[in-house]
């Protein structure tokens, strides 16, 4: 068997007959086998593997790219584990790209399986990607916001079947057509309004059987017939040149093998390929396309993808229900019923094999009741709810989303062509023993252990490269930098994004730290740099960080917004921290961030003058970054640059004591100085009674409150324990005149709703006592009601012991008050 592509871009196949692949005696159809079909439908696809059994062609011709035929042999590799897709993207823009998802059930997949165990040829006959992806840009294609730069081709990724979301109906752009769902249509024309209900009791819930097996494609080539045959098109441009194409490669392949030429195709184009037409009229059809040089080649997909209908998706809502109902080789209810079962005691829920059998009985009551010859998806899920899920929807949308959609990924042969990145980030995924894996997981690493700290090199190199195969999350019970924790999923897109990613260098090291320094050099921002270099220290790239370290010492030295030295300077205080866990020398950082320190030092308090509230509050969380920023910088992170705590200091008394500066930034400087020891309680309480004096104006008073207390930086604690401030907040309150308390109520519901529902519970339990009265105490002595003191005195030796108060109380009983021994 050889096969070549001529100069009007059809296959042309030449058979070698073995006795393998010899027909049948007789050849069931008059002219080409044309198998029409639904993509991803698992009655198609069993229909499909008795249509080829029983005919036996010499080819098989499948609808997909051309340029996928070479690759056509891996499918039978014993690597190769659908669902998988076939990925077609622009040499010149690998962003620019299509996929053809195959998965278990899907008769394209049967028949190429089937051809290739029984040793006969098979090829695609779509129109080439090189066409389909020169149009990505025309109007037919626009419109899709969830394409992100790619889209599903219009071959077994496409519904492009009878009943399918995107169908032939579909308009071409010009607004010229009327959208039509011909799977709709023929359900309203039997009598039933649920389409998908319909076809699935006629095509995807029967069984083999024992009849003519090709009496489905003749019974469903009809009734495509009669619908093109009265709405044509539907007015979809581009069906008309892929049938075209189509009618060439068919005809090709009918020179060199006769009639026994099987084709597996939507549905919808089966009465454009019986059409008689003339080679000169399709041939001028596809004549001139817009083409580019395009590489294809198998990626993993998985069931999820296969159920969004938008994007990269197939459009079909029940994957992992169709390929359960492909799989099953009998009794498909009971067999179904036992898996939910089994992932429902996984989650630790009672179900019995009692459970089981009542919920299969109810299912088939269902489906009896409701005249279907078969227990669909909607009758197993009543019954699940309503037996095995209690009636809860809870444990139900677990079962959905495990077993309905599924997250089973495919796997593809290492032999598959691909990008030297992809190969490097294969290689590396082995050798940290990170495989990506479709359910989303969390993973902890500890960058103290060799292996975990280059998973997380590894992870931020593609974050950098674009490829966001792991998002950071909270690490849970440890806040140190020697833990990082990852949540992890891998989608099929992203293997385009590897493509993208490969014009940047050849090894994942090598093009993060290219696509760093470009960064780097086209950033607008200080902010943007800062983060960049902190991210280059995370991913461990010493050799982007002269580059990117000469930008931002550029940038920082020209850039004289206040904001923007005040938002770089904690990102780079953070990669020193890191810089020193993950053994990356970050010195060149100190001198950089100190410098920042001291401009941010000089330029705050003017920048802070009049200022409207949304501009004070942005300066507020500006002030807070710094004031920790600094804090683990240490007072002299670099020569030359010492007290910087000290100068801090300075500079937060000097914005307390400004009245032009907002009320909001002076009590968050008093705060901040009363935090750091700097400024003692008294002191506090005598600035917090001067601004709540009755000169100062409520709106004003109100903000201060708010920056000195607000935040949920433990304001609600420090009134909780400091009965001083809390009688000058409470005759503050109190003293409000009636036509400014509405103005202020805002700032102080905003100020106290950030406390926890502890804290506001007892505050309201102290403003209700009231203060205290002189000599009043919230206990009276021995004789309090409710006071056991036996119990008391017996928690005494524990309390010492953790106070350390035990020896010296030890030493003073021992020598007596008078220092004789005891």
């Amino acid at each position: 068997m050889a096969d070549r592509m001529t100069a009007g871009g059809t296959v042309d196949v030449t058979v070698e007959v073995t006795e393998e692949s010899a027909p049948g005696p007789a050849w069931p159809a008059l002219g080409p086998l044309l198998l029409g079909v639904r993509h991803h439908g698992p009655g198609s696809a069993r229909a499909v593997r008795a249509a080829l059994e029983a005919a036996r062609p010499a080819v098989v011709l499948i609808e997909g790219p051309p340029e996928a035929d070479p690759l056509v042999p891996l499918a039978a590799d014993p690597d190769m584990r659908p669902p998988v897709a076939l990925l077609a993207h622009a040499v010149d823009e690998p962003g620019r790209s299509a996929f053809w998802p195959l998965a278990e059930f899907s008769p394209e997949w049967v028949a190429l399986r089937w051809a290739l165990d029984h040793g006969i040829p098979a090829r695609f006959i779509d129109l080439p990607a090189a066409h389909t992806l020169a149009w990505e840009d025309d109007a037919e294609d626009a419109g899709d916001p969830d394409r992100d730069g790619t889209e599903d081709a219009d071959g077994p990724g496409e519904a492009d079947g009878p009943g399918e979301a995107d169908g032939p109906g579909e308009a071409d752009g010009l607004g010229d057509a009327i959208r039509i769902d011909p799977l709709g249509v023929l359900a309203r024309t039997a009598g039933h309004d649920d389409a998908e209900r319909w076809w699935e009791d006629v095509v995807e819930h029967r069984g083999g059987g024992k009849g003519d097996p090709l009496a489905p494609f003749t019974a469903l080539e009809e009734a495509m017939t009669a619908l093109r045959d009265t709405y044509g098109s539907g007015g979809h441009h581009r069906d008309l040149l892929r049938e075209a194409h189509m009618r060439l490669a068919l005809r090709a392949a009918r020179r060199e093998a006769g009639e026994r030429v099987a084709v597996v195709c939507g549905a919808w184009h089966v009465p454009a390929l019986r059409r008689r037409t003339t080679v000169a009229a399709d041939r001028a059809l596809v004549k001139g396309l817009p083409r580019v040089r395009t590489d294809v080649t198998w990626v993993p997909w998985t069931h999820r993808r296969l159920s969004r209908s938008s994007g990269y998706g197939a459009g079909i809502d029940s994957p992992g229900w169709y390929g359960h109902l492909f799989a099953a080789p009998d009794r498909p209810v009971e067999r179904w019923m036992t898996r939910v079962a089994g992932l429902l005691r996984a989650e630790d829920r009672i179900v019995s094999a009692a459970h089981v059998i009542e919920a299969v009985r109810l299912a088939e009551t269902l489906a009896a009741m409701r005249g279907r010859p078969l227990a669909g998806l909607g009758e197993t899920t009543d019954a699940v709810r309503a037996v095995l899920c209690d009636g809860s929807d809870v444990p139900l949308a677990l079962v959905h989303d495990r077993l309905v959609v599924g997250d089973v990924l495919g796997e593809v042969p290492a032999a598959a062509p691909a990008v030297p990145l992809q190969r490097d980030l294969t290689r590396t995924q082995r050798r940290l023993r990170l495989k990506p894996e479709a359910a989303e997981r969390e993973v902890e690493l500890d960058l103290r252990k060799d292996t975990d700290a280059g998973r997380s090199r590894l992870l931020h190199r593609l974050r950098l490269l674009g490829v966001r195969w792991g998002e950071p999350a909270a690490s849970r019970g440890s806040t140190g930098t020697f833990r990082e924790t990852w949540r992890l999923r891998w989608e099929p897109e992203l293997s385009v994004r590897v493509a993208e990613a490969g014009v940047w260098g050849t090894t994942v090291p090598g093009a993060a730290t290219a696509r760093a320094e470009a960064d780097a050099i086209a950033a607008r921002g200080l902010a943007e740099v800062t983060g960049l270099a902190e991210q280059c220290l995370l991913a461990g790239l010493p050799d982007a960080l002269p580059t990117v370290m000469r930008v931002l010492a550029d940038r920082a030295a020209l850039d004289t917004d206040v904001g923007h030295l005040a938002q770089a300077l904690p990102a780079l205080v953070r990669a020193l921290r890191y810089g020193d866990v993950r053994g990356t020398d970050a010195a060149a950082l100190a001198g950089v961030a100190a410098g920042l320190a001291e401009r941010v030092f000089v330029g705050l308090p003017p920048a802070c003058a009049a200022l409207d509230a949304d501009a004070a509050q942005e300066m507020r969380g500006h002030l807070e970054a710094v004031h920790t920023a600094l804090g683990l910088l240490g007072d002299s992170p670099a020569p030359g640059h010492g007290t910087l705590r000290t100068r801090w200091q300075a500079v937060l008394r000097t914005l307390s004591g400004r009245d032009t500066v907002p009320g909001v930034i002076r009590g968050r400087a008093v705060r901040l100085l009363l935090d750091g020891g700097a400024l003692v309680p008294d002191e506090a309480a005598r600035l917090m009674g001067l601004v709540l004096s009755p000169g100062t104006a409520p709106a004003d008073a109100a903000a201060w409150i708010e920056g000195f207390l607000g935040g949920g930086s433990g304001g609600g604690m420090l009134l909780v324990h400091d009965e001083r401030l809390r009688a000058l907040v409470d005759t503050w309150l109190t003293g409000i005149p009636a036509e400014a308390f509405t103005g202020v109520l805002p700032l102080l519901r905003r100020t106290f709703s950030a406390y926890e529902p502890g804290v506001r519970r007892t505050l309201g339990e102290l403003v209700r006592r009231g203060p205290r009265t002189p000599g009043r105490t919230a206990v009276t002595g021995p004789g309090a009601p409710g006071l056991d003191t036996g119990r008391a005195d017996a928690v005494l030796p524990v309390v010492r012991l953790l106070l350390g108060r035990d020896e010296e109380d030890g030493a003073v009983a021992r020598t007596g008050p008078e220092g004789v021994t005891a």
